[in-house]
């Protein structure tokens, strides 16, 4: 298990932010999948969890589920739903990223995803035609126009070949593609066309302003690099290591010194005169022959005297 997991963290690490994209939209939407057929079998409402993942219209229930402003981007539940979406996204990701970068992607990404979210919520809540009405979004179709039309506008002419069309450039998918959101606002999903304009408002802003210079992804791209760089340092920042403090080890004893030492610090013994030595070799010869007993008083008190002033 560990190995299978390490080898999906490295494929994920090695993947654009394109197929990240995609992976993030495949799982989410086979989580809610799998959780819909589990739920039938145990005779539970098989969508009614997935709400906490969509956008609500009303601004009273996003206050309790912010996070849905976000997460309804990345979750599709019907099977044609997110296979248009993901072919869509994909590619038009591939041709976007021959002239951007993967970072203004994500960014454009989640613009269109915001923008998208916005626009819907202000068609239900300001509208007459959606008076009294409350409606739910899901879906990446916002953030994957976007691209699109970011693409379209800085390089229109750019061809590409679609089935029983031809070749045709990317402008006029774009048109086309605008046409179609439009004859669908009187539709059954008139609130996610409203999205797909929002979307589409997105990555028109990106692609005028880039050609004029300015790019707007830059902020969100700061942003996420201030929160990749401290994620990086927290993982990277250790404590310093506290250890127990030790006793002072002995000094190693040095001859040399220790051997200067002494013979600075010895005293030096006196010399012996000529005639003590004499009379003391004397009186050590007769000690030899006769021992210490023999000696008389006088001999003794001289051998005393003699010792005393050459030790």
């Amino acid at each position: 298990m560990t190995t299978t997991n390490n080898k999906i963290f490295s494929y994920w690490k090695s993947a654009s932010w394109l197929l990240r994209i995609v992976y993030v939209n495949i799982a989410i939407f086979l989580v809610l999948r799998i959780g819909a057929v589990v739920a039938f079998f145990i005779g539970a409402d098989n969508y009614s969890w997935a709400r906490y993942l969509e956008c609500p219209s009303s601004l009273a229930i996003l206050a309790q589920q912010p996070w849905a402003i976000f997460t309804y981007m990345f979750a599709q539940f019907d099977v044609l739903h997110i296979l248009f979406n993901m072919l869509w996204l994909y590619g038009f990701g591939r041709l976007f990223l021959e002239f951007n970068s993967q970072k203004q992607l994500l960014a454009l990404y989640i613009y269109g995803g915001l923008l998208g979210a916005i626009v819907f919520m202000l068609g239900y809540n300001y509208l007459p035609a959606f008076d009294s009405h409350h409606g739910w979004l899901i879906g990446s179709s916002a953030s994957a126009i976007a691209i699109v039309i970011a693409t379209a506008i800085l390089n229109p002419e750019h061809k590409v070949g679609l089935f029983f069309i031809g070749q045709i450039s990317l402008k006029w998918i774009a048109i086309i593609t605008l046409a179609i959101f439009f004859l669908g606002l009187s539709g059954e999903n008139s609130g996610g066309h409203m999205a797909h304009f929002g979307g589409a408002l997105a990555g028109a802003l990106y692609g005028v302003m880039l050609r004029r210079g300015t790019d707007i992804t830059r902020p969100f791209n700061k942003l996420l690099d201030f929160f990749a760089n401290t994620y990086v340092a927290i993982k990277s920042f250790k404590l310093p290591k506290f250890t127990k403090k030790s006793a002072p080890k002995a000094k190693k004893w040095d001859k040399t010194k220790s051997s200067t030492t002494n013979s600075n610090n010895t005293t030096t013994k006196a010399t012996a005169s000529p005639e003590d030595q004499a009379e003391l070799d004397k009186i050590l010869d007769k000690i030899k022959k006769s021992g210490y007993t023999a000696l008389t008083s006088e001999e003794k008190q001289r051998l005393f005297d003699v010792s005393k002033r050459i030790k």
